[in-house]
């Protein structure tokens, strides 16, 4: 199991300083997310101040931008870092892609199937000289000239991981993706009866197995060193697993556990403008069973006996600050466990 670390610098040129400490960590990997700033500008920083990690999105919005845009920077990276990148991506939700990027919306799963198909068909072209030729239902791609068309290059087979929650998308990685980002609003019920069995059925398809799709996550830790600490991260976890029960992608893992009637409590909270007031209905045995929870010194031999079979690559969900002395010893003892 490698242990990864995603980073959210608010100053584009901090970030190839931050991949160099985590390198210098020992980290396996470095991940960027697409939500107030761009996924792929930190790591072409990062790409330029690293020689070893992996870097990825975890994630990137699919489509919000058409598959021949993400190749062409999938691509880009691929080649600047010398075959480390991972291209990451999550189809996310229909309200966000309609009316926060004002993109098209249709079924996910078939969609996300074009969209990857495009992308590897377009890198073949740029790799062996061949034709570029894919009708679908969502995309028609017929053009490519030498003038558009990058140099060959030795990393033409770039990796993709996929996120999800629910059986479609599990069963897409498994059938055809390198890897699934797990979401951290999960239990290890959730992941053994669902997520690893709808990939396992997907990679039978295409006579592939579970060990071809590497499952990664930055999963919902509580910790602290003091008493006051740790109830601020139990409040904070709280609230994100909150938030993710009241939204409808993620009612299988309520299903599943017998907690299907927390969301319609959620949602009247988010009605009547008690956002704060949400983390109150998330008990302990929910938290204990969703989030890891640790003292610094012990969290990541928790994350490890936990995970271990389960997980290929494993992180925390808050991000990598190397600067924030408190969680100094975090990093040091996850360094310790994993490298």
């Amino acid at each position: 199991m490698q242990f990864d670390v995603t980073i959210f610098p608010k100053k584009l040129n901090t970030a190839g300083e931050i991949a160099r400490q985590v390198e210098d960590y020992g980290f396996g990997g470095l991940w960027t997310a697409e939500t107030s700033h761009n996924p792929f500008l930190p790591l072409t920083h990062a790409a330029n101040a690293t020689n070893q990690i992996n870097l990825g999105t975890g994630i990137a919005v699919a489509f919000a931008r058409s598959p021949m845009v993400m190749a062409q920077t999938a691509w880009d990276l691929a080649e600047q870092s010398q075959g480390r990148f991972i291209l990451g991506l999550g189809t996310q939700v229909k309200a966000h892609i309609t009316k926060r990027f004002g993109s098209e919306w249709s079924a996910p799963v078939p969609r996300l199937r074009e969209y990857i198909e495009v992308m590897r068909a377009t890198w073949n072209t740029w790799q062996t000289g061949a034709p570029l030729r894919y009708i679908g239902e969502s995309y028609r791609i017929i053009l490519m000239t030498p003038f558009f068309s990058p140099e060959p290059m030795a990393y033409s087979e770039i990796p993709i991981y996929i996120a999800g929650v629910n059986e479609g998308l599990c069963r897409l990685a498994g059938e055809m993706c390198q890897g699934f980002h797990v979401h951290p609003f999960h239990t290890t019920r959730y992941l053994k009866e669902l997520i690893i069995p709808n990939i396992e059925a997907g990679a039978q398809k295409t006579g592939r197995s579970r060990q071809d799709v590497k499952l990664t996550c930055m999963i919902f830790v509580v910790t602290g060193s003091t008493p006051e600490e740790i109830q601020q991260s139990k409040i904070a976890t709280k609230s994100q697993i909150a938030f993710y029960a009241s939204t409808p992608s993620y009612k299988a893992v309520l299903e599943m556990h017998g907690w299907a009637d927390l969301a319609e409590r959620l949602t009247k909270m988010i009605r009547e403008n008690r956002w704060t007031e949400m983390w109150t209905e998330i008990s302990d045995e929910m938290m204990n069973a969703i989030a890891v929870v640790g003292a610094p010194d012990e969290l990541p031999y928790k994350v490890k006996e936990r995970y271990e079979g389960l997980l290929d690559r494993v992180g925390y969900y808050f991000p990598f600050v190397p600067n924030e002395a408190d969680k100094k010893v975090i990093w040091e003892q996850a360094a310790k466990v994993f490298s």
